[in-house]
């Protein structure tokens, strides 16, 4: 009798240094580039990108983890985190940002999250009103 197992999403797609792929990737749990990528990447899971990795194409996920060097457009559902060998050239689209010390970034970003407690005009002077009699 055939045993059948389905793979967690803890499972971990790996692309090892020395490898280089040219295509797109989809996956559904998280990935880990230390090796070569020219594609567009959609992942539903976390990527990473080692500091030997190297992604030029399209990044979209739920989080990211940059060290290594990515020429790209990429779009982070929650938390986009560049360690400090992270060198980023491209558009970045993220609900939260981290930034280490050392990073490289070079492109446009935009943020999603809407900063609570920040109303327009707040701390503007009002003009005294004339009163009549």
């Amino acid at each position: 009798m055939a045993r059948i197992t389905n793979e967690t999403d803890n499972s971990i797609n790996i692309i090892r240094s020395g490898t280089e792929i040219k295509g797109d990737i989809r996956c559904n749990g998280d990935i880990r580039i230390d090796g070569k990528l020219v594609g567009n990447l959609i992942s539903e899971g976390k990527v990473v990108v080692g500091e030997q990795g190297v992604v030029e194409g399209t990044i979209k996920c739920a989080n990211a983890t940059i060290s290594g060097g990515v020429k790209v457009n990429i779009a982070v559902n929650e938390l986009l985190s560049l360690k400090t060998t992270a060198n980023l050239v491209g558009e970045i689209s993220t609900n939260k940002l981290q930034i280490e010390p050392g990073a490289n970034f070079s492109g446009n970003c935009k943020m999603g999250a809407v900063i609570k407690g920040i109303d327009e005009g707040k701390g503007e002077k009002e003009e005294p009103k004339e009163k009549s009699a």
